[in-house]
């Protein structure tokens, strides 16, 4: 049986990351929802992230919203999902620190 890490997050509309990205349609950067993954990959495995093996985009997440993140052992490394109800926002495949 897989091991499975499930969080749920949601990036602030006054984030300082946020003005600049789509002024008037505010989109949360990808580097921020990299950073949701470490932060749970933190909080599951208390590891931090040593790379990002590969990362795709798929929707936009507005800030405000809340996400899921979705975690599973693949080997030594990391797979990840965000969420957002029914729609992939991302997935990719991070590298644990030793």
């Amino acid at each position: 049986m897989s091991e499975v890490h499930r969080a749920d997050f949601s990036v602030p509309q006054t984030h300082p990351a946020l003005p600049g990205h789509f002024p008037g349609q505010p989109r949360v950067p990808g580097v921020l929802l990299l950073e949701q993954a470490a932060r749970a990959l933190r909080a599951w495995r208390g590891v931090a992230v040593a790379g990002v093996i590969e990362a795709k985009f798929l929707a936009a997440l507005q800030p405000g919203r809340t996400a899921t993140i979705e975690l599973h052992a693949d080997g030594a490394r990391v797979r990840f999902s965000i969420r957002q109800d029914a729609t992939l926002i991302a997935r990719g495949l991070l590298d644990p620190a030793a």
